[in-house]
């Protein structure tokens, strides 16, 4: 498969900078503030639910991706157990053979606990590499996979916290080797933590949610020795939903979420790059623009949600994102359907600014199924 020359070039020579955040190449902002990690391909949205309302997931309603947004959604789930699996194509407009897979089951221990399994696999295609003497290397499918296991738990009716562990394998060279340099697959661990609260209203049929969750939250991630280590991408996101059912078959959702990278902003490579937590804690004041450029690396994704008798969904959503930081902006839509176990989901993407977007005009698929509703426990230590 013939692909364009900068994505080798990239790959080949800068495995751990290869960061395209749904479509920013790094180093296209004129004035240098894109905030940067290994592994980008973890946050890239895997559900087409989601996907369609403009990348907000951290307080909708609990389905069978709700570890991915917020560990603390999945206790609410009503089903018993259940999986879905999800399809997007990458750079679809000019490869066929780039992809992110997402695999997530999850199983309801009882009225309080839910656990969950998941697997993102990101599929970059055939690449054929050649070092600095144009000798031919040989072809090589570099790839990214992280395994997750989740727990969430009920405290109170209408309070859910959760976490999840994470392993993350990136293998974006094979283990080509040269005189200069020395590639290796780089690994990492990481943790989940999330809040979900959610409570009808006095108003008649309508209730309101609300979510907190940081993600992949862990070590930093090496693709030769351990003396050049990169943050990945540790997530803050907050974020609400409003919901009201209009009549018998009909009803509306608003969301909205903000998330921020938790990494440090760009910085002197000369100087000593700071450690985990030193970063992690740092990365709301280190801005060199200060509160005003701390205020740019938020970005912003609304979402609206219909449905029909819970049978058919209509989806609209936007996603900004300033334009010192990447510009990524974007109109989403899609639709789902419901039919006894089984749900369908499909999310279109459109760019509304003249940047290039790796999921621009193409469609992404979800596929779900649930089984077995779990009737509420006599004694339960939220009753």
């Amino acid at each position: 498969m013939k692909k364009l020359g900068i994505v080798s070039i990239l790959l080949f020579l800068c495995a751990p900078a290869f960061c395209q955040l749904q479509g920013t190449l790094i180093g296209q902002d004129s004035a240098n503030k894109i905030i940067t990690t290994a592994v980008p391909f973890l946050t890239i949205t895997p559900d087409s639910r989601a996907a369609a309302m403009g990348d907000a997931g951290v307080a909708t309603s609990p389905d069978a991706n709700s570890a991915y947004w917020n560990a603390g959604k999945l206790a609410f789930i009503e089903k018993g157990y259940g999986g879905s699996a999800s399809y997007t194509p990458w750079l679809g407009k000019i490869i066929n053979d780039m992809s992110v897979f997402y695999l997530s089951g999850f199983y309801k221990i009882n009225h309080e606990q839910t656990v969950g399994v998941s697997m993102k696999y990101f599929n970059m295609g055939y690449i054929n590499f050649r070092n600095d003497q144009n000798i031919d290397l040989g072809r090589f499918n570099p790839r990214e996979y992280a395994f997750d296991f989740t727990y969430s738990r009920l405290l109170t009716e209408h309070l859910g916290i959760g976490g999840a562990l994470r392993y993350i394998h990136s293998n974006l060279t094979g283990v080509y080797t040269n005189s200069s340099t020395d590639a290796k697959p780089g690994t990492s661990v990481a943790v989940d933590i999330g809040v979900f609260y959610t409570k009808p209203l006095e108003t008649k049929n309508s209730s309101i949610s609300l979510g907190a969750s940081v993600t992949n939250l862990g070590s930093k991630i090496s693709y030769s020795d351990d003396k050049n280590k990169d943050f990945i991408p540790t997530n803050f996101r907050l974020g609400g939903a409003y919901k009201t059912e209009l009549n018998a078959l009909n009803s509306l959702s608003f969301v909205l979420d903000f998330n921020k990278l938790m990494v440090p902003s760009r910085h002197d490579p000369n100087s000593t790059p700071p450690s985990l937590l030193k970063g992690v804690f740092g990365s709301f004041s280190d801005a060199r623009g200060g509160f005003k450029e701390e205020i740019h690396e938020i970005t912003t994704s609304i979402g609206m949600e219909y449905w029909y008798n819970q049978l058919f969904a209509g989806r609209l959503g936007y996603f900004y994102e300033a334009k010192d930081k990447g510009e990524r902006k974007y109109l989403t839509a899609g639709l789902g359907m419901r039919y006894q176990e089984f749900a369908f989901d499909m999310a279109y993407l459109v760019p509304t600014n003249n940047r290039n977007n790796a999921l621009a005009e193409t469609i992404r698929f979800t596929l779900m199924i649930t089984f077995v509703p779990r009737e509420k426990e006599k004694e339960s230590v939220t009753d």
